[in-house]
């Protein structure tokens, strides 16, 4: 199915005749494909960069505020459960009330929330603010992903998504350079009021240049309770796997979220079978490449997100390096996706994207192996050399992954994919840091208690051993105050030596996830709507 777009030249949100492209043209810059790429790209850079900056400002937040340890995983854990609870619905939104309108109250409402985190003189507030981004940031993702699909014609729509990809890798990845230079050269508030500046930057671009876009046949009513029990079942899966590390995978209370998101996704599916006007139409997932794009997107970010969550602690902890250093050290991953991401999207506009695909994540299977063989004395040519490997074969999946989706669904749902898209990707990796979390956690419990003892150290026994563990998990040493050097000597090589055999192992399976997903990707093709959009002309 094709669907015919309505756009909206007057940026009332009201239907309008449809505009054929050489009036598109006449406009000047309003609706020029590019820039409208540079204006998504903008506001998506905050977003992304959110994800991963504000772990570096952390201790910080901790200490000023004093706050407890629990109270600062929120910081993450509140922007993460929002944002992933609200990114379909969001889409949604934006396709009933057009996506330039989305687009630009999310950059508002994300910007304000910094501004009032920077502001805010108690834990409570900053948590509260945080969840405040996470919702503005959902409205504001599938949006843009909605308006590069209606703006670019299907020959330019992988090259734009390639760009689009390559901001999220980059600005992800260097997420903890800039944190790093802000916290120890600013504050940690600077973290946040940087993106103030940011925000009024892409409102400007917005208002000047975004042309609205919206399909004719969108659906004019609101699913509530189909929005109800999708935010339900999807706050219950998440909130599982956030807190499984904590309360333990064999835990009732684990299984009781999880029980329950099972039966809310159950209920839902049923429900939007009988709906007339239904969230997510449930023949989307008849695309057999569309259900593969999702799948693949959830296989890449638990490889991708819950390996890396590794080597943060490896690089700090293991050998040393601050968090300037560290994310230094990260920059070949940086810069293989800024590199591979253009290249990738002009690869599968020539020959679609299952080899592409394909290779990407087999390239990112051998980059997790390698990955695993890392230890206490790997030089940093040979991280580069892997870190580059991964960064280079995430580059095509990042990319093929979201125009699979996004362009097998039809116009009038293009929101709807955007933000299955991005959901994909957030419980992928919510999913990939618990369980090889919990695939880390194992490994250093049961490895622990013997390197302990053959390293001749007093053993360990009920809390004191459970301490222990949790600082290992890390890469932490537990050395108390007023060891002697060499004991402490000791109990670092231990605790080193313990941490990189979980971390090899946890590398291990995410290697084999990535294998499984190379089978996935070649169940994709080229979206069969891709050029469903406006096809501007100024390309």
């Amino acid at each position: 199915m094709t669907s015919q777009t309505t756009i909206d030249t007057t940026g009332s949100g009201g239907d309008a005749p449809a505009v054929p492209s050489d009036a598109t043209s006449a406009k000047g810059m309003r609706g020029h494909p590019w820039l409208t790429l540079i204006t998504v790209a903008v506001g998506v850079m905050m977003v992304a960069l959110d994800g991963t900056i504000v772990a570096i400002a952390n201790p910080a937040i901790q200490k000023d505020l004093k706050a407890s340890f629990a109270d600062v995983q929120w910081i993450t854990n509140g922007y993460f459960l929002a944002l992933a609870v609200s990114l379909i619905t969001a889409g949604k939104l934006g396709d009933r009330f057009g996506h330039r309108q989305t687009f630009l109250i999310g950059v508002v409402g994300f910007a304000a929330a910094s501004g009032a985190i920077g502001l805010s003189d108690s834990i409570a507030l900053v948590v509260t603010f945080r969840v405040l981004q996470g919702l503005f940031g959902a409205l504001l993702m599938p949006a843009a992903l909605g308006l590069l699909r209606a703006t670019f014609p299907a020959e330019k729509l992988n090259m734009a998504i390639g760009i689009w990809g390559m901001v999220i890798g980059a600005s992800t990845a260097g997420g903890p350079i800039l944190g790093g230079v802000l916290v120890e050269h600013v504050n940690w508030q600077s973290v946040f009021f940087i993106n103030v500046p940011v925000g009024v930057l892409a409102v400007v671009l917005g208002a000047l240049i975004l042309l609205d876009h919206r399909a004719k046949n969108a659906p004019r009513s609101f699913d509530l309770l189909g929005i109800a029990l999708l935010s339900a079942a999807m706050f219950c899966l998440v909130w599982a796997l956030i807190k499984a590390p904590e309360w333990g995978w064999g835990d009732g209370k684990t299984w009781l979220f999880i029980v329950a998101s099972v039966a809310g996704f159950g209920l839902f599916a049923l429900w939007e079978t009988k709906v007339r006007e239904p969230l997510i139409p449930l023949g989307l997932f008849r695309s057999v490449p569309l259900s593969a794009g999702v799948v693949l997107m959830v296989l890449m970010a638990i490889a991708f997100m819950g390996g890396l969550f590794f080597v943060t602690f490896y690089l700090q902890n293991v050998h040393g390096m601050t968090p300037i250093d560290a994310g230094l050290h990260l920059l070949p991953l940086t810069g293989m996706m800024i590199v591979g991401s253009p290249l990738a999207g002009a690869m599968i506009t020539k020959v679609g994207p299952r080899i592409p695909l394909a290779g990407g994540m087999a390239l990112t299977a051998l980059a997790m192996y390698g990955m695993s063989t890392l230890d206490t004395n790997t030089g940093s040519g040979v991280m580069s050399l892997w870190f580059a490997c991964l960064g280079l074969g995430l580059a095509p999946v990042m990319v093929g992954a979201t125009e699979v989706i996004v362009g097998n669904a039809p116009m009038e749902l293009s929101g709807v994919a955007g933000g299955l898209q991005q959901a994909a990707m957030q419980i992928g990796g919510s999913l990939g840091t618990a369980v090889l979390g919990a695939v880390m956690a194992s490994k250093v419990d049961s490895d622990l208690a013997g390197n302990w003892k053959d390293a001749g150290l007093p053993p360990l026994s009920g809390a004191n051993e459970a301490a222990a563990s949790e600082a290992v998990q890390v890469g932490v040493a537990p050395v108390p105050p007023g060891t002697p050097a060499a004991i402490a000597t000791k109990i670092t090589d231990v605790t080193h030596d313990t941490f990189i055999s979980g971390m090899s192992a946890a590398s291990l399976v995410a290697a084999g996830v990535a294998a499984v997903a190379v089978l996935v990707a070649f169940l994709t093709k080229k979206g069969e709507n891709a050029g469903a959009g406006a096809g501007a002309a100024h390309i």
